[in-house]
């Protein structure tokens, strides 16, 4: 029998058994309280309910609305009357002077057609707005009194919004908007137009089977510069933003793993002796990896100024520390064996390191650099918001509008395709240079084989 039951009674054990008992139940009771009490704080320490409260349900359909669908703008200068169509309310997207879309038909009084009973009139004066079930809505602009409007009777309902100097009217048809100097009507349509082709472009509004006419008849070259030049979506700028961010993260990892491998042997003991320089060299990688990349982005920024090489510096420091770590750890745990091997061949110390060494780490190395790459990857878009440069640049600036949503949408399915391509390539590559061209693991040679016999 153990010491524990023969140095206590009966008594004794039972009473040690309950405590225990009693401190097993407590832990698996008084955790999960735990657990909700801190959870129930959190509830209310970031004032849930409050946002729950404040939040607005109607933006975030129009926001998301506006990521996979766009808007013409009809718009009347109301000090001169002139009527004007723009997709998005850019100038880049304005039609000809004279023209506008099949649903709009431009005159002294312009009308333009929502469908299903949704009509709106702008005439010299008055802006008329016909709303099925509803009545007619008119407004009348004028520098001296604002906007004087004119609702049918009964209480004014929630999607109308009127004062002084604004009147605000929004349906699932359109929606009309008139103060002093203009009346503008907003009319939503799924898709992204002109992401292929602008208007001033002769190939816009060309089905597939058109264009593909053109293009053999030898207009391919103008039909994909055309697209190229895209003055709306910048299909050029948006392809070398894509580069400058792979760029980024490209010479972030590969100028970090080369900094970091002579620098992780000086961190060894079995290559190292000297305690000072090996706790020196440790400290310094704990320094560069606990500060965050994003503060050395803005640090930097402030040394170098903005621009794709401050964010590759960036990224180079902080994972200057973190492979210094990794690649030391795997160097403190390399076979002595292959080493004296290399030795035992007369090899100097730069082939022993070559030969029995890196062979051994190669596999480690090679599997965190291609993941700090794919990882860099998502960290350089965010990085280039700040240093002004990649897609995280042009991702900022549409956000910034707070109108570009769609293109917002765009940027943001070029990063997952850029990311999902990192994926592939980085995973293929590892294949490829640790398991063999066939990405499987080569079997080792069969040791029975058949003696030679001479005939």
């Amino acid at each position: 029998m153990s010491t524990f039951a023969t140095d206590l009674s009966i008594d004794e054990l039972k009473a040690e058994a309950g405590r225990l008992f009693s401190r097993k139940r407590l832990m698996n009771f008084g955790l999960p309280v735990l657990v909700l009490v801190y959870l129930t704080y959190v509830f209310f320490a970031f004032d849930v309910p409050g946002l729950t409260a404040r939040a607005n349900l109607e933006n975030g359909k129009t926001l998301v609305a506006d990521s996979y669908s766009y808007k013409t703008h009809i718009e009347r200068d109301n000090r001169t009357g002139e009527v004007s169509a723009a997709i998005e309310g850019e100038r880049k997207g304005a039609y000809p002077e004279g023209e506008a879309p099949d649903w709009v038909a431009l005159g002294e009084t312009t009308v333009i057609d929502l469908e299903d009973g949704y009509v709106v009139r702008f005439g010299p004066e008055t802006i008329e707005y016909d709303i099925p079930g509803y009545g007619t809505v008119r407004a009348t602009p004028t520098r001296a009194a604002g906007v004087q409007a004119e609702l049918p009777t009964g209480d004014v309902p929630e999607w109308i919004n009127v004062s002084k100097n604004r009147m605000a009217i929004t349906t699932d048809a359109g929606r009309l908007t008139v103060t002093r100097n203009r009346a503008e009507v907003f009319r939503y349509f799924n898709g992204w137009e002109l992401f292929w082709f602008t208007l001033d472009s002769p190939y816009y509004g060309q089905s597939f089977s058109e264009l593909a006419g053109r293009a053999a008849s030898g207009e391919a070259g103008a039909i994909f510069n055309d697209f190229w030049t895209n003055k709306m979506w910048r299909h050029q700028d948006v392809a070398w933003a894509i580069f400058e961010t792979i760029l980024m993260a490209f010479l972030g990892t590969f100028g970090a793993a080369i900094v970091a491998l002579p620098l992780a042997f000086l961190a060894t003991r079995n290559f190292n002796p000297l305690k000072s320089v090996r706790f020196f060299t440790r400290r310094i990688f704990d320094f560069v990896r606990g500060v965050d990349a994003l503060i050395w982005t803005v640090v930097l920024a402030r040394a170098f100024g903005p621009g794709p090489l401050t964010g590759a510096l960036a990224m180079l420091v902080t994972d200057t520390g973190t492979f210094g770590k990794i690649f030391s750890e795997a160097l403190e745990n390399v076979d002595q064996k292959q080493i004296e091997g290399v030795q035992s061949t007369g090899a100097n110390a730069t082939q022993r390191y070559r030969f029995g060494v890196i062979p051994q780490i190669t596999p480690v190395l090679l599997s965190q650099l291609l993941y700090f790459l794919e990882s860099n990857t998502r960290s350089a878009t965010v990085i280039g918001a700040i240093t002004g440069g990649g897609i995280g640049l042009l991702l900022t600036q549409a956000i910034i509008t707070q109108k570009d949503w769609e293109e917002v949408a765009y940027y943001i399915v070029l990063i997952i395709l850029m990311v999902m391509l990192m994926d592939w390539f980085s995973g293929w590559l590892r294949r490829r240079l640790i398991q063999g061209e066939s990405g499987k693991t080569r079997k080792p040679r069969d040791s029975k084989r058949k003696p030679f016999l001479l005939p």
